[in-house]
């Protein structure tokens, strides 16, 4: 399953993406939140879609079923309590949530990949880290630097996120990079950067399938 952060509908419906939802380990959080955007405007939202429907058609190509959490840009949530059911009710192999971060840290960069923990069922255990440490080996690989601001290593486990705490699946988180660094705002702004996202992200979730 794969899973683009926010929508384009967010922001013109406050009250709805602001009600309270269950987000797992008796917490409660907002819907869904607007995201991010560069300091030129590109929104994190646009920028998910498109790197979701990328890795979705180079992997429907080869015989892989896909479900994403969200058809189009222009829509409101859903709430990341429904994102999680979806893939659970799914019986997803793999979910790969695609974001972006929006730090205005000074030489914030990279990328890193959340994953739950500590786990609270089998599925956030060993196969999540496997998923979370696939898709980071792979990112690398295709040439993009971990983050030097967030996580370790380029790993980064996360108790507060409700679409990976109420997960039942293999599940992930991958911040793609800084919209506020002007190098990967660039990167994520042009066609040719967001296929060189999902060229990594699609290699990342075949290899783990193939595991």
């Amino acid at each position: 399953m794969l899973d683009p952060g926010h929508n384009g509908g967010n922001g013109a419906h406050p009250a709805e993406i602001n009600r309270k939802v269950p987000a797992g380990r008796g917490q409660t959080k907002p819907c869904n939140t607007t995201g991010t955007a560069t300091n030129a405007g590109y929104p994190e939202h646009a920028f998910t879609f498109d790197v979701a429907q990328r890795v979705g058609q180079a992997l429907a190509a080869k015989g892989i079923r896909v479900v994403y959490t969200r058809q189009n840009d222009s829509g409101v949530g859903p709430c990341v309590d429904r994102r999680a059911a979806i893939g659970n009710d799914a019986s997803a192999d793999a979910v790969v949530s695609i974001h972006a971060d929006g730090s205005t840290a000074a030489g914030a960069n990279g990328f890193h990949v959340a994953y739950s923990s500590p786990p609270l069922n089998a599925a956030q255990g060993e196969p999540s880290l496997r998923l979370a440490r696939t898709v980071r080996d792979t990112m690398r690989t295709n040439g993009f630097n971990t983050s030097n601001y967030i996580g370790g290593d380029g790993l980064s486990a996360r108790s507060d996120l409700g679409g990976l705490n109420l997960s039942t699946r293999p599940s992930v988180l991958v911040e793609c990079g800084n919209m506020r660094n002007a190098t990967e705002a660039a990167r994520m702004t042009s066609a040719e950067g967001r296929q060189s996202f999902a060229a990594a992200i699609t290699a990342a979730i075949e290899a783990y399938l193939a595991s």
